[in-house]
């Protein structure tokens, strides 16, 4: 009888710490939507049953390369990578996600195949897991989200083709100026070898450069 009201205290506490993390996400997620579309208390109420929380460690992976992608992840609190590894066993980071940011692997999660990337926090976070299989039926129902989701795909679209033409065009200095004074955020909490990856150099060439600045 003991065991079992400890057990029941237990799995109340549990219950009780994701439902404080699970309304932290959405109270982040809903101020981030408020801020392209505007939901009624109705439609407010139609899409929260359909995402869960959940909390990652440091260095804790979402899935691995060859695995499905299987949600679409919005950032609560954290920081998160998506990266490849190419056949000389040197890692490609292609994009990075901090508060109010989504990420996935799009092509995994819409054709439901393998993903080349892998997806990991870097630092102790907390997500909202949209499902593939509800994420259909949850635009069904509140349509605005249709618009809100075209316009981050947009941006994020918009945000990796500047990158690739900085790569392209600018000067490894250059390209860490651009990038430092558009994400400041990101150049103090990313470690120094996963921004050097980000920014198509090594590691060596972006301590020098933090040196020079100095």
């Amino acid at each position: 009888m003991v065991k079992l009201a400890i057990q029941f205290i237990i799995l109340s506490f549990d219950l009780f710490l994701y439902y404080r993390l699970y309304l932290s996400c959405m109270y982040s997620l809903l101020q981030h939507i408020q801020r392209f579309v505007s939901l009624t208390e109705e439609e407010i109420q139609l899409l929260t049953p359909y995402f869960t929380a959940k909390q990652t460690e440091k260095k804790e992976y979402l899935f691995k390369e060859g695995q499905i992608c299987p949600a679409n992840y919005f950032v609560s609190k954290g920081c998160y990578r998506l990266y490849f590894v190419n056949e000389k066993g040197v890692e490609n980071i292609v994009q990075f996600a901090i508060e109010n940011w989504w990420i996935a692997d799009y092509m995994s999660l819409e054709k439901q195949i393998p993903s080349p990337f892998s997806l990991q926090s870097l630092e102790t976070g907390e997500l909202l897991v949209l499902e593939k299989q509800v994420q259909e039926e949850l635009l069904g129902k509140v349509s605005k989200l249709e618009r809100y989701f075209r316009i981050i795909a947009q941006r994020a679209n918009g945000a990796a083709q500047v990158r690739i033409k900085y790569i392209s065009e600018l000067s490894g200095e250059e390209r860490y100026v651009q990038f430092a004074a558009s994400f400041p955020e990101f150049v103090q909490r990313i470690p120094q070898y996963m921004l050097a990856s980000y920014l198509g150099f090594t590691p060596e060439f972006l301590s020098k450069l933090r040196a020079k600045k100095r």
